[in-house]
């Protein structure tokens, strides 16, 4: 098959407007809000529950909680608009639906493994909650995919080798490792 120069220029022209249409409904996505949200969510959360009595840090986590799952499911519906299409209704099901089992599988492990303090118990939550983000980059975009790797191994890194600052360590590079990703994403779209 010949194609002629102009033809060749044309196809190029039409792939980098696909690339950046591309990258627009990403940013428009809510992708980048949902990660400076979180991060938000975990800087402050994991920087109370290292310098505060553990009662208030879980009275800060419920309050972060609710505020992070409000913000994220109105930010999830206004965003949303742009990107839904009859065939998005069945998906968002299954995402939800995901979720929940998710969060139930891992109350459930949690239940089982019993553990000893805190720190074991977040890092379960953690470990789950980037599972959960693996999968759903896995089946929408490996773009969304890969921050979970290291953040997972910055966890795993604060829990067994400065488990003294682990939440510190989990707010500042992981919470604030979020906030930063989401903000560079958001620039560079």
């Amino acid at each position: 098959m010949n194609i002629s120069r102009n033809e060749a220029e044309e196809a190029l022209a039409a792939i980098q407007q696909t690339m950046q249409r591309t990258r627009h409904a990403i940013a428009g996505s809510g992708v980048t809000l949902t990660l400076i949200v979180t991060g938000v969510v975990w800087l402050i959360g994991f920087l109370c529950t290292q310098f505060l009595p553990a009662t208030v840090a879980g009275y800060v986590w419920a309050g972060l909680s609710v505020v992070g799952t409000a913000a994220g499911t109105v930010l999830g519906f206004r965003l949303g608009k742009r990107v839904r299409s009859p065939a998005t209704a069945p998906m968002v099901r299954r995402v939800l639906l995901f979720w929940l089992f998710l969060v139930l599988f891992g109350v459930a492990g949690i239940g089982v493994a019993r553990p000893t303090d805190g720190r074991q118990a977040t890092m379960l939550v953690i470990l789950f909650i980037m599972l959960g983000q693996m999968a759903m980059g896995l089946l929408f975009s490996f773009a969304s995919t890969w921050w979970a790797l290291p953040v997972t191994a910055l966890a795993l890194i604060g829990y067994f080798l400065l488990p003294g600052i682990f939440y510190l360590w989990m707010g500042v590079l992981g919470g604030g490792g979020m906030i930063a990703l989401g903000v560079v994403i958001h620039r560079r779209v």
